[in-house]
């Protein structure tokens, strides 16, 4: 079974929350895409969102009417089913992610849901293809929602490009920013070399945002972190 992904410290309640609030609203296309990644990916199955912030995505794409957004790193595509599903019928993702190979996983339950035309999916790494959208000069201002899940390095890099693409009111998410709780740790701390490498591109990032006046900023201790940033002008 894959490590469960959150900062709660009480394993007991994150099953609470999962087995109460999560599991039984999930719908069967993206329970069956968990379950395949799990079995196909193992451990970094972690590498989805969880359930629960799959269910919170769901519901604020909905609060916000968005019928367009971007994904930066797709994986095996929970978090983009999650999102498919919650569009209206003309809504449209353009989702980025250079491993076609893990997308490809979860791309059956995606048609089995009736979601893939909704879906623009561009192999290639992501800054190329923001670059290339912003060129294009139609794209400017016409993004609803952005998420963020990919190479936490880069974060910084992506959020100049996704301001622009990203209309007036409409909202860029960065996933894993809270990165199981270690951005929170002294220097000086024992933790696993992936951890000390993504805390240093986190903890920059969370403070480059924190004092960004292009944005209002709300900083959410669902999953592993998410920061919902909000464009103002």
């Amino acid at each position: 079974m894959a490590a469960m992904k959150g900062i709660l410290q009480s394993e007991a309640l994150t099953k609470y929350i999962l087995e109460t609030s999560a599991y039984p609203r999930e719908h069967e296309q993206l329970k069956g895409l968990r379950e395949a990644t799990v079995e196909k990916h193992n451990f970094w199955s972690v590498m989805n969102v969880p359930v629960d912030e799959g269910l919170f995505i769901s519901m604020l794409l909905k609060i916000m009417n968005a019928k367009k957004t971007i994904e930066v790193g797709v994986f095996t595509g929970y978090s983009l089913l999650a999102t498919a599903l919650a569009l209206p019928q003309d809504g449209k993702i353009i989702a980025i992610d250079p491993d076609k190979e893990a997308y490809q996983t979860g791309l059956p339950f995606i048609r089995k849901a009736g979601v893939e035309h909704k879906i623009n999916f561009i192999s290639s790494e992501a800054i190329t293809v923001l670059n290339d959208l912003i060129a294009d000069g139609k794209e400017e201002g016409t993004v609803d929602f952005a998420f963020v899940d990919a190479d936490k390095e880069n974060y910084i890099n992506y959020h100049e490009p996704l301001l622009k693409l990203v209309k007036v009111g409409g909202v860029i998410a960065y996933d894993n920013t809270l990165w199981f709780g270690s951005v929170a740790q002294s220097d000086e701390e024992e933790m696993m070399d992936f951890l000390r490498a993504g805390r240093v591109h986190l903890r920059k990032l969370n403070e480059f945002l924190a004092s960004d006046p292009r944005i209002e900023l709300s900083h959410l201790s669902i999953g592993d972190g998410v920061a919902l940033c909000r464009r103002l002008h």
